[in-house]
């Protein structure tokens, strides 16, 4: 009987361990873009994750921002397209801690291939509320006549 426990015990340590827990990527991500002609611009990426998918935005120096679509987390991969101007651009990401390194091809060889380093934007935290008035001193009253 101690046997089949010690096995039993074995196969869930080991199926725990093979299960991996997504990355959470849920918030506000930046990155420097340099673009073909070796300018660079700024790129903010918005991601909310629920479970293993992912929606979000996109957002250049130009234009509205752009809807991120089929995102899909697994561990600390990460995948989403991003649709514009006809094309589709496909986005492979690894996760770790506050960095993302993302790796875009176009989906018909339109747009270059590009890999960016992303990293998580910090919330800043929060202002501490305001000093309560001290109370005024209390005036001298009269004596009751």
């Amino acid at each position: 009987m101690n046997k089949v426990l010690c096995i039993c015990a074995g196969l869930v340590m080991a199926l725990g361990s093979m299960t991996a827990r997504a990355a959470d990527v849920t918030g506000n991500w930046t990155a420097e873009m340099t673009s073909p002609d070796g300018n660079t611009m700024q790129m903010t990426f918005t991601f909310k994750q629920d479970g293993a998918k992912v929606t979000g935005t996109v957002q250049g120096p130009m234009g509205d921002p752009m809807e991120i679509a089929n995102g899909k987390i697994d561990g600390d991969k990460f995948t989403f397209d991003v649709s514009f101007n006809g094309m589709t651009i496909h986005h492979e990401c690894t996760v770790n801690g506050d960095t993302m390194k993302l790796v875009s091809k176009s989906d018909g060889g339109q747009f270059p291939d590009m890999e960016m380093t992303l990293k998580r934007v910090k919330e800043a935290a929060p202002a501490p509320a305001p000093a309560a008035p001290a109370p005024a001193p209390a005036q001298p009253t009269a004596p009751p006549k």
